[in-house]
C-alpha cells in the first residue's frame, strides 16, 4: 500500500523534473531530480525567477509565445526548451505545463514537468549526421553513374541535366554521348526500373554494356539486343531487371548529321526544327529491354540540319503531377517544344530546368534530359573550338 513517504519519494526522485511556479514566475517548489540536473541545491532555487533557468532565447520565446499560450489555454504540451545549469551548460528538455486556478479562474500556480531530452537530442543529431552522410554517398554514387562530360562531334553542341527526385535514394535514369570512331558517335538515354542500390547496379551495367556493344556493331537495334541479352542473362527468374532506352548513332551528312536511333520502350524523342516547328520521332512498337524473350526494337533515321535540336527525356518529366493529372496528358511537352523553337541545346535544357522547378512536389520521379543540336549556319564553331558540354546534376 502506498503511504505518504512513497509519494514524497516519487515526487523528489521521479525520472523527470517537477516545478511549481507562482503566477509571477517565482519558483515555489521543485524536486531533487531537477535540482540535480541543474547542479543546484533545492533551497538555492526556491524563490528565484523560473525564467532565469532558461537560455536567453528560451526566455524570449517563453515571454512572447509560450507564456501567453499558457495563460490563454491553461496548458502547454511538449515544448522544447533548454535549461541552463550552474556551470552554464545546456540541458535540452521537453516541457509540459498546466495552470491551477481558483473558482474565479484566477491563476494560483503553474505546474511544470520537464523530461530530459539529452539522449533524444544526441539520437536526432546522429540521425541527421547519418542522413547527411547517406545523401552525400548517394550523390557521389549518382555522379559515378553519369558521364563526367558529353563529347559531341565538332559542328554539334550538347547539353544534359539530371534531376534526382530523392536526395538519399539512387535513381535509375542514365545518358551519355561519346565518340565511336573518327566519323561516328554514340548516344543513349534511358530509365532503369526501380530505385536504390539494385537500380544503380543495373544502371552501371547498362551504361557500360551499351558503350561496349556500340563499338562492335553499327546497328542501333543490334546494340539494344545485346543489352537485352546481358540483362536477361544477369538477372534471371524472379529477379528480372529491365529498362527503357533510346540508343543512337551520329554520322555527318551534308550540312548536318544523320541520326539513326533505336527505341526500347522509351518515350519518343523530339526534334525541334530551325523553322520553328517541333515533332516527335515516333518509333512505335519498341519493347522493354531485358524483360521479354525475343523482344522487338524498332529504329528510324532523322537528319539534323543547321539550327535543329534533338531532345531526349525520361518519363519523370512527362508524368510530373500537375493539378489532377500529369504534365503531358494533353500534349503539353510538344507545345513546350514548339513554344521554344528554334532553340540551342543549352538554352533548351535551361528552360526545361525552369519547367521542372515549377512542378514543385509534383515532380515525383527522377528526370534525365539530353539535347543535341547543330548550330545555325552562321554560328557553327570550328573543330578547334567545338565545346564538350558537361552533363548536369541537381
Amino acid at each position: 500500500m502506498i503511504n505518504d513517504l512513497d509519494i514524497e519519494d516519487l515526487y523528489e526522485n521521479a525520472p523527470c523534473g517537477y516545478l511549481s511556479v507562482l503566477p509571477d514566475m517565482t519558483i515555489a517548489r521543485l524536486n531533487a531530480t531537477l535540482a540535480g540536473w541543474l547542479g543546484f541545491e533545492v533551497d538555492a532555487l526556491i524563490g528565484t525567477d523560473f525564467t532565469r533557468l532558461l537560455t536567453a532565447g528560451g526566455r524570449i520565446h517563453y515571454e512572447t509565445h509560450f507564456g501567453p499560450i499558457l495563460q490563454m489555454n491553461g496548458q502547454l504540451d511538449g515544448i522544447a526548451l533548454d535549461f541552463v545549469t550552474s556551470d552554464r551548460r545546456r540541458i535540452p528538455v521537453f516541457m509540459t505545463a498546466n495552470v491551477k486556478a481558483d473558482d474565479a479562474g484566477v491563476p494560483l500556480l503553474i505546474r511544470i514537468t520537464a523530461l530530459d531530452a539529452r539522449d533524444r537530442r544526441t539520437y536526432e543529431r546522429e540521425l541527421l549526421e547519418s542522413r547527411t552522410r547517406a545523401e552525400l554517398l548517394a550523390r557521389t554514387l549518382q555522379r559515378s553513374l553519369l558521364p563526367p562530360a558529353l563529347l559531341p562531334p565538332s559542328g554539334m553542341t550538347a547539353a544534359a541535366h539530371y534531376h534526382a527526385a530523392s536526395g538519399d535514394e539512387l535513381g535509375g535514369d542514365f545518358y551519355d554521348l561519346f565518340p565511336l570512331s573518327e566519323d561516328r558517335w554514340g548516344f543513349f538515354l534511358g530509365d532503369v526500373c526501380g530505385k536504390g542500390a539494385a537500380a544503380a547496379a543495373v544502371t552501371s551495367l547498362t551504361r557500360y554494356t551499351l558503350r561496349a556493344a556500340a563499338v562492335y556493331d553499327n546497328d542501333p537495334v543490334a546494340v539494344l539486343h545485346n543489352l537485352d541479352s546481358v540483362l536477361r542473362q544477369e538477372f534471371r527468374d524472379n529477379n528480372a531487371q529491365f529498362c527503357t532506352a533510346v540508343f543512337g548513332v551520329l554520322c555527318r551528312s551534308a550540312g548536318g548529321f544523320e541520326v539513326c536511333m533505336a527505341n526500347g520502350g522509351h518515350p519518343p524523342p523530339l526534334v525541334i526544327r530551325a523553322d520553328g516547328t517541333a515533332h516527335y520521332v515516333h518509333m512505335t512498337g519498341g519493347q522493354l529491354v531485358g524483360l521479354l524473350r525475343n523482344a522487338r526494337f524498332v529504329s528510324t533515321t532523322v537528319t539534323l540540319n543547321a539550327g535543329d535540336t534533338l531532345m531526349l527525356y525520361t518519363d519523370g518529366l512527362t508524368e510530373a503531377r500537375v493539378g489532377r493529372g500529369r504534365f503531358d496528358d494533353e500534349g503539353a511537352l510538344l507545345e513546350f517544344a514548339t513554344e521554344h523553337a528554334p532553340t540551342a541545346p543549352a538554352a533548351l535544357i535551361d528552360n526545361l530546368q525552369t519547367l521542372l522547378n515549377s512542378f514543385g512536389d509534383g515532380l515525383v520521379d527522377d528526370v534525365a534530359l539530353m539535347a543535341l543540336g547543330v548550330p545555325p549556319a552562321s554560328a557553327v564553331p570550328s573543330a578547334s573550338t567545338a565545346p564538350s558540354v558537361q552533363g548536369g546534376e541537381s
